[in-house]
C-alpha cells in the first residue's frame, strides 16, 4: 500500500489506471505536454485528455487540482506518485 507525505492513506482519493499514473508522471517531470507525449510515444492531445479525467476525478471528491503544482501536491499527499519518483528532477 502507498502511503502520501503524512503515512496515512487517504480515503478520498481517486482511482488511476496505470496507464493515467505513467503520463502523470511524465508530465509533472518535463515542462510541457507535448515532451510527455513525446515520451510515451502518444500524441499530446492524448497525454491533455489523461491529465483532464485525473483532474475531473480529483473535482469529483471536492478536491480540486487546478495548476500543474496543486495536482503534483495531491498525488504526493494521496501516496498515487512517491516522492522517490520526482526527487531527482526538482
Amino acid at each position: 500500500m502507498r502511503r502520501g507525505l503524512t503515512g496515512i492513506r487517504r480515503l478520498d482519493r481517486p482511482a488511476l489506471a496505470d496507464r493515467e499514473r505513467q503520463v502523470l508522471l511524465a508530465w509533472l517531470l518535463g515542462t510541457t505536454k507535448e515532451s510527455a507525449a513525446r515520451e510515451l510515444f502518444v500524441s499530446p492531445y492524448t497525454v491533455k485528455t489523461h491529465i483532464d479525467r485525473i483532474r475531473r476525478k480529483y473535482d469529483s471528491l471536492g478536491r480540486p487540482a487546478k495548476s500543474k503544482v496543486a495536482l503534483l501536491l495531491r498525488v504526493i499527499e494521496d501516496g498515487l506518485i512517491e516522492i522517490d519518483q520526482i526527487r531527482d528532477h526538482i
